[in-house]
């Protein structure tokens, strides 16, 4: 059986540039998944996230996206996609992403990884929230993310107690102070 971690990366201090971390808290908190997979806070811990691509056979990185298209716009790109893009990352951890793609594949690790991007809005305001525009399109976002993992073969079911987004963020305070 394949294993398989999802990972939400970015720095909740700065507006959608959180938006990983927080769709990564959301699916923990609002999701069980059958078979079992791995949710993993990545925040920005940059390449310290490089022995995942090794320890799983199929690594999904839920992360903005830098490229010129309409915010709120979702792409799931394959690694060698990702690279293509060239040096347009406007943060550090989307740099360090794609780095270490590249050193992965140099390397040759097992894990298929790709990435779950959504276009930001704001990446740039010092705010533990969503921009309107990458709230709107959340449920759109982990949407997309559960039909990557239904084509992968896990199942997911909704907790009987939804917690909203709105209530995450706020949860999120608390992993600052």
């Amino acid at each position: 059986m394949s294993t398989i971690a999802v990972i939400g990366v970015g720095n909740i201090l700065f507006c959608d540039d959180g938006v990983g971390v927080y769709a990564a808290r959301y699916l923990e908190t609002n999701y069980d998944f059958e078979p079992t997979i791995d949710i993993i806070d990545g925040g920005t811990l940059g390449f310290n996230l490089m022995r995942y691509f090794s320890d799983y056979d199929q690594v999904i990185i839920l992360d903005t996206l830098s490229i010129d298209e309409t915010a709120g716009t979702i792409y799931h790109l394959p690694s060698d996609t990702l690279l293509g893009l060239g040096e347009n990352r406007k943060t550090v951890h989307e740099v360090e992403v794609t780095q270490m793609v590249e050193l992965a594949s140099l390397m040759g690790v097992r894990a298929s990884i790709s990435v779950l991007g959504i276009i930001p809005s704001d990446i740039q305001t010092v705010a533990m929230d969503l921009s309107p525009i990458v709230k709107k399109h959340f449920g759109a976002f982990i949407q997309t993310l559960l039909g990557v993992l239904k084509e992968a073969g896990v199942s997911a079911t909704q907790k009987d107690h939804a917690t909203s987004l709105g209530a995450i963020v706020q949860g999120s305070y608390r992993f600052i102070l």
